[in-house]
């Protein structure tokens, strides 16, 4: 389904229960909606989901960049507004997660319970450095040249040999998202810094879940926002890399079954 919110068409799709609580899937950088098919089957029974594409991702509007995390902020309110969600949980991978910091901060009444899972709270010089020719080799070459290190970034070599249908869907949304969506979206990553400011939420229950082999969104700077939100928990995944919710399902979907379940 389309909406019009936040002056750009958004792509979403609702399933599940709706006599039960809103729970809104948010997926990473490169993505689509698509990428939490499984956990959108799985808790179908126990929650009425919420599930979008991004500005630039999916079938939403290619909208011209450079992106601010306020712009995706204020995408997912308005989104939520025009679907009557007063409040929601919510589980964000990578970007995802990165939004949803932003969300906390400037509208913590909209949020039941957070998962936030290979993501982070700032990025460090070296990654915006990274992101700098990421954002050029797409504007030059189109998204081709970035799907094999995109790849390797995100799954352990081990998993990438398994050559799994999962893996190679992953892949191919890599291949089909606009330039004008990974390259707002990754302007908007090199200016991420909310992580001294995670502190300041208070009321909002907190899962972070990191990769061990995550060279995306290391496990170091996960457990920096955890330390940073007392209260919160924390869960390394052995082995996992980025995508963590298609490498390793059955751990991932335990970890936020078992924490939306109880708050």
């Amino acid at each position: 389904m389309k909406a019009k919110v936040n002056g750009i068409e958004l792509n979403y799709e609702v399933s599940g229960n709706p006599d039960k609580p809103w729970l809104t899937f948010s997926n990473s950088l490169a993505t689509n909606m698509h990428m939490w098919d499984e956990q959108a089957k799985l808790l179908a029974d126990d929650y009425h989901i919420l599930r979008y594409d991004k500005r630039g991702h999916g079938e939403s509007e290619k909208v011209p960049g450079p992106y601010h995390f306020d712009d995706l902020i204020d995408d997912m309110v308005a989104l939520w507004d025009h679907l009557g969600i007063d409040q929601t949980y919510y589980v964000g991978l990578s970007i995802g997660g990165m939004t949803v910091q932003g969300i906390m901060l400037k509208h913590p009444e909209r949020l039941k319970a957070v998962v936030i899972a290979n993501s982070m709270g700032v990025v460090p010089p070296e990654f915006v450095n990274a992101w700098g020719d990421r954002i050029k080799l797409c504007q030059e070459k189109g998204m081709a040249p970035l799907i094999q290190p995109t790849m390797e970034r995100w799954f352990t070599e081990e998993y990438r040999k398994k050559e799994t249908p999962e893996a190679q869907f992953i892949s191919d949304m890599i291949a089909s998202t606009s330039v004008e969506g990974y390259a707002g979206c990754a302007a908007a990553i090199q200016k991420l810094n909310y992580l001294d400011d995670l502190g300041k939420i208070s009321g909002i229950p907190v899962l972070f879940i990191a990769g061990s082999q995550d060279g995306g969104t290391p496990a170091p700077g996960v457990e920096a926002m955890h330390r940073n939100m007392p209260g919160s928990e924390y869960l390394l995944l052995d082995p996992a890399a980025h995508i963590s919710n298609v490498e390793c399902p059955e751990a991932f979907n335990e970890a936020i079954t078992g924490f939306l379940g109880k708050h």
